[in-house]
């Protein structure tokens, strides 16, 4: 009796009636029930949340920011909740929030209290305090939707934190537009101040070269000023002598004056009697008859012997105007000797003070030249300092940012969200329930496998008794479970990608993956029950809790305690898992080799394992024949 016709023979038993035939179709839609219907119901929770009941208040009374301007912060992102649509939000006070929350109601609350803007506008007056969030949960409703709720109150913040900070940055890089502004202002003003400083450089040199000529023009006056003091010490008894002298010669000349003037009288008298005689000498003459030729012939006498008379009167006339004119000057001359010596004193004495202050100015003028000469090095390092701090108000206006407007604001929001996130997924599964389908179906499929064995028999009693071949045997108790196993994850990929929608990137390779681990399942699990009879069913069981909490279907297996994972190593049902993740998101690659190399090793072990069983079964035993226990 060969393999194939044991299997026959066992699946004949199974067809023939109803209720057998009904039990077959039961076990071939048990992996379809389990893992279609969880799938379905599980395909897009998160596409859904807009079904869930979530309550937001707000008790924040706003704030002025910086700029003085009215902000209600809570009430803008109480809004966009609202509008935003990711849940059923509804608007309560708080007391209805809380109550909502506590009565199952809201599955959470998310409130904003007083003093949310001022908290969070606080950073712009340099009086930072941190705003909150209040954030009310109830795992008594679903543990799941606090977890959904603190991540959304986490979204809440860093959104709120975004918006704050953009705005924020946005204020700091303006503040740096105005220093950038003032900065050039004052670097115009330092090119200015620099050209100023050069000019004074110049004009500061010039004027120390003036304040040492004039120390040296100072000392010169003070020397001849010095010596003109002590040559004019004795001056006013000099002038006080000059004017005795001159008061004596003035009254001299003024008697010579006046001598000279009465012999010009004299002089002018004689010059008139002679003109009288001269009249009467021309009148005797013609009244005694003398002819008017003799008559003029003797005047003309006369007149050559006057002449040296009129000259005479001339010079004396002459004379006396000399010496009216000479008593005239020696009388200005005392005079003005006289004032000259009561003058003398207050010269001497002028000269003595301009002497001493020429000294005084030739001090000052040399503090001054020494002044000069600390100011022309001040001069020389303001203006160097000037240039220099051009230049660096200059240079420093470069570093300074002076952004656009929509320079500034992208800006602005980069260093609120710094870090974007790129996501470049290798494969991606789409949906929650896709992303659980490889777990899924793997358990589907063990627990397809483990309900065969309910109804069907392991070993063939019939070719154990007439002596078959252990191998024999064994393949032909596990062909017909392998069978009914195939016709399942055909039924179960059918439904779960026609029906429940889920995406699969290689569809017949994952369906020939399935039909592996169908066949490595029902091998294990055939020679469970074929090895430990009833309790191999219990084993059964076992095993699939132990790869439950081990397989790394849901979280990541390297998050599970450390003592699971030799078990996550050695079961099979991690590589399953494994494999299926590959063949449904991103395709067969050099790792799925080793899972089915895996899967292959189990197949192969599970019929060695059920062929050392059919060839115990061959020896009869009265445990055998009676059984303890018998499911």
């Amino acid at each position: 009796m060969n393999a194939l016709r044991i299997a026959r023979n066992e699946l004949r038993r199974l067809s023939t009636g109803t209720m057998p035939k009904l039990a077959l179709v039961a076990l071939v839609m048990v992996p379809l029930l389990y893992a279609s219907f969880y799938l379905y119901a599980n395909y897009d929770p998160y596409g859904r949340l807009d079904k869930l009941p979530a309550a937001v208040f707000t008790s924040d009374t706003g704030a002025k920011d910086s700029s003085g301007q009215q902000r209600n912060v809570g009430r803008e992102v109480t809004d966009e909740l609202v509008k935003s649509g990711t849940f059923q939000w509804h608007e309560v006070s708080e007391q209805e929030a809380r109550d909502g929350v506590r009565d199952d109601k809201y599955s959470f609350a998310i409130g904003i209290p007083s003093g949310f803007s001022a908290a969070l506008l606080s950073v712009g007056n340099f009086q930072p305090q941190q705003a909150t969030i209040t954030l009310t949960t109830n795992d008594a409703n679903n543990y799941l939707s606090g977890t959904i709720a603190k991540q959304v109150a986490e979204q809440v913040r860093k959104t709120i934190a975004e918006k704050v900070g953009s705005e924020a940055a946005d204020r700091f890089l303006v503040g740096f537009s105005t220093i950038y502004a003032k900065i050039q202002e004052a670097s115009t003003g330092a090119s200015q101040l620099a050209d100023g400083a050069t000019q004074l450089k110049s004009g500061q040199q010039q004027l120390a070269d003036g304040a040492a000529k004039l120390a040296d023009g100072s000392s010169t006056l003070a020397t001849g000023l010095g010596t003109l003091k002590s040559s004019t010490a004795s001056l006013p008894s000099q002038t006080q002598q000059l004017a005795s002298g001159a008061s004596q010669v003035a009254a001299g000349d003024q008697k010579v004056a006046d001598a000279a003037s009465l012999a010009a009288t004299a002089s002018s008298d004689i010059q008139g009697k002679l003109d009288s005689y001269r009249t009467q000498l021309v009148t005797d003459l013609r009244n005694a008859g003398v002819p008017e030729t003799q008559v003029q012939a003797i005047v003309e006498r006369a007149d050559q012997l006057r002449s040296p008379v009129d000259q005479a009167n001339g010079k004396i006339q002459q004379a006396n105007g000399d010496l009216a004119k000479l008593a005239d000057g020696a009388r200005q001359v005392s005079d003005g000797a006289a004032k000259l010596a009561a003058a003398s004193p207050q010269l001497t004495s002028g000269i003595a003070q301009a002497s001493d202050g020429a000294n005084q100015l030739r001090d000052g003028a040399s503090q001054l030249n020494d002044g000069e000469k600390t100011a022309v090095t001040g001069t020389n390092q303001l203006a160097d300092g000037a240039v220099k701090l051009r230049d660096g108000l200059a240079a420093g206006l470069q570093q300074i940012p002076n952004p656009d407007d929509p320079t500034r604001n992208a800006t602005a929001n980069t260093i609120a969200d710094p870090v974007a996130v790129n996501a470049n997924g290798e494969a991606s599964a789409g949906t929650y329930g896709a992303g659980l389908a490889p777990f899924f179906i793997s358990l589907a499929t063990w627990i397809g496998a483990f309900v065969l064995f309910l109804i069907l028999r392991p070993l063939s009693t019939r070719a154990l008794t007439a002596g078959a071949a252990p191998f024999r045997v064994a393949v032909g108790g596990w062909l017909s479970s392998a069978l009914l196993g195939i016709a399942q994850v055909i039924v179960l990929f059918g439904a779960v990608t026609w029906l429940v929608g889920i995406h699969i990137a290689h569809p017949l390779g994952a369906i020939g993956f399935a039909v592996l681990v169908s066949l490595t399942f029902t091998s294990v699990v055939h020679a469970l029950n074929a090895f430990f009879g009833a309790v191999g069913k219990f084993l059964g069981l076992v095993l699939l809790v132990l790869q439950l909490v081990s397989a790394g279907g849901t979280f990541p297996w390297q998050t599970i305690p450390d003592a699971l994972y030799p078990l996550h190593v050695v079961l099979p049902m991690g590589y399953a898992i494994d494999g299926f993740r590959h063949l449904f998101y991103s395709g067969a690659t050099v790792q799925i080799l080793g899972d089915i190399g895996v899967l292959l090793a189990y197949l192969v072990g599970g019929i060695l394992v059920s062929t050392l069983a059919a060839r115990k079964r061959r020896v009869w035993t009265v445990s055998a024949l009676k059984p303890e226990l018998s499911l």
